[in-house]
């Protein structure tokens, strides 16, 4: 996208107030931002539809009257009016990475495409960020870094759109430094739909006396698709003051170190591949509380099934710390001790830009026709023995023919768990270990075989708990961010503990009654959505 190359380095004009802000001709509209894009409406006839239709997980692919790519929030304002108008049901789309079928689905008529909406710009009037909800972190990460030295910690997917990602919550290698996304959102533009069926833009804000704050609220970690259209972020630091935009986030780690590591299926025994499992996450049980000297350490430990390749490390932290070798090393050598397997770590250092490049995952596992399964848990603990178990079982099965199957545990806690479970919508606030269950593949008749190799690895994995993730000592939960219907499905969570539970734990109340008010008539919804009662 052009945007951030025209608009990138310039201030915003956006009015500061925190109502409802009114265009021309009495139709409410956002002032400032917008690309001059747009709207642009693409229907079945239109060649540029089928390129359209897929997201990133093509086991849905959509069929709506139409999509509308559009450029600003009036455009998405009237947009919604008009598909209302209409009787068709909506979707929203960011960046296409919802891993569900929740935009892509047989039901929606009428998809919102924000992707030509995407500047990121310092807009004096809030003295905060602006980043328009089409932007991809990667331009994010760029525009914020060359223009101001400063980043936000969110993900390390570059392709992923801000919109759902800061909605659900937003994480990644920066997130033990300085928190998730939505420790610095300091105010939200959403397209609401009234009980009277009219559209309006609205800007929900941080300050506890906003009458909007509770809208605000639901989306610091509340998913995507809940409560109307989010159309633009506004991201300063809590506690940050001044008009100087490089004062106002914080500014990453001058340098990254790092190092990789693997280990060779081929040595590794049922006992010597637990062992380097539990050292993982029992070295992030002792080194995960806020203010930790390992807090910018961010490792991700890829336990890929035999077929997919072998378990690897990934480990980076601030290089500019006087102790960043020592404290690397040591950390290594609490991963690797008892393991019984040589491994020679790949180490290097690099400014943190190309660091962040380097190291991203670049929408790893997808492409054109590639079919996804994914599944969450948090970890407050390491697993237990029968977990390692049922791990290595299903890594290692041989009746299993995919080649791209894997669980990925990321460094969680630090400056994460220093915020209290009901201060934002995401509640998960004392975990230490974020896990993804994945697997992807490219022919649709093998379905049943992959989402059953997934499907199996997770409930053989929380067999004590029903087969879900449910909170207590070893787990507390699932990611919204990684949405999975079988959640949702009573014949697959047997727990007992409803799906929102799983996601949002005790704040799940609150966002509805969020919902009863801001999206009365359920215009925006979608398999896992809040539900108004």
């Amino acid at each position: 996208m052009g945007t951030v190359t025209r608009r990138g380095f310039v201030a915003g004009t956006t009015a500061a107030g925190l109502g409802v802000i009114t265009g021309a001709g009495g139709a409410a509209a956002a002032t400032g931002g917008g690309t001059g894009f747009g709207p642009v409406t693409v229907r079945p006839s239109d060649p540029r539809y089928a390129s359209l239709t897929g997201g990133y997980n093509y086991r849905f692919l959509g069929s709506p009257d139409y999509y509308r790519l559009a450029g600003s929030a009036a455009q998405v304002e009237q947009a919604v009016g008009e598909a209302l108008r209409a009787g068709r049901r909506l979707a929203v789309r960011s960046g296409g990475h919802c891993l569900e079928g929740f935009v892509n689905n047989p039901g929606v008529d009428a998809v919102i495409d924000l992707g030509e909406y995407s500047g990121v710009y310092f807009d004096a009037t809030r003295s905060a960020f602006a980043v328009e909800a089409g932007a991809t972190l990667g331009q994010v990460y760029d525009t914020l870094y060359r223009g101001w030295g400063v980043t936000v910690p969110g993900g390390v997917c570059p392709q992923v759109g801000v919109g759902g990602h800061v909605a659900g919550g937003g994480y990644g290698a920066l997130s033990r430094l300085f928190g998730l996304v939505v420790d610095h959102l300091a105010a939200v533009e959403v397209v609401v739909v009234g009980a009277d069926g009219t559209p309006r833009t609205v800007v929900a804000t941080a300050d506890p006396a906003d009458p909007r704050h509770d809208l605000w609220w639901a989306h610091t970690g509340g998913g995507g698709g809940n409560f109307g259209i989010v159309t633009r972020y506004w991201l300063r630091s809590p506690g940050a003051s001044g008009t100087d935009p490089a004062a106002l986030l914080p500014a990453p780690p001058a340098t990254i170190l790092f190092s990789q590591i693997s280990w060779p299926w081929s040595a590794l025994t049922e006992t010597s591949f637990t062992r380097l499992v539990d050292n993982f996450n029992r070295w992030h049980e002792a080194n995960s509380a806020p203010g930790s000297p390992y807090a910018s350490l961010f490792a991700t430990l890829w336990l890929n099934h035999v077929r997919t390749g072998n378990p690897a490390l990934t480990v980076q932290l601030d290089g500019a710390r006087p102790d960043a070798r020592t404290l690397l090393a040591d950390f290594v050598a609490a991963i690797t001790d008892g393991v019984g397997v040589a491994a020679v770590p790949v180490t290097g250092e690099l400014p943190w830009l190309p660091a962040k490049n380097r190291l991203g995952f670049a929408d790893f596992g997808a492409g054109v026709g590639k079919r996804v399964k994914n599944k969450s848990s948090y970890l407050r603990t390491g697993y237990d023995p029968e977990q390692l178990a049922a791990i290595h079982h299903h890594l290692t099965r041989t009746d299993y023919p995919g080649t791209s199957a894997s669980i990925l545990l990321a460094s969680y806690g630090g400056a994460i768990n220093a915020v209290t479970p009901a201060a934002t919508a995401i509640p998960q606030r004392d975990s230490i270990i974020k896990a993804q269950y994945s697997v992807s593949w490219t022919d649709p008749a093998e379905d049943t075989v992959h989402i059953g190799w997934a499907r199996d690895l997770y409930e053989d994995l929380f067999a004590a708990t029903g087969g879900a993730p449910v909170s207590g000592p070893v787990s507390d939960g699932a990611y919204i961010n990684y949405p999975d219907t079988d959640l949702a499905d009573p014949a697959r969570n047997t727990s007992g503990v409803p799906w929102y539970t799983l996601y949002y734990k005790d704040n799940y109340a609150r966002l509805q009654a969020v919902k009863r008010t801001w999206d009365p008539l359920d215009v925006f919804r979608h398999d896992l959505s809040v539900r108004p009662s």
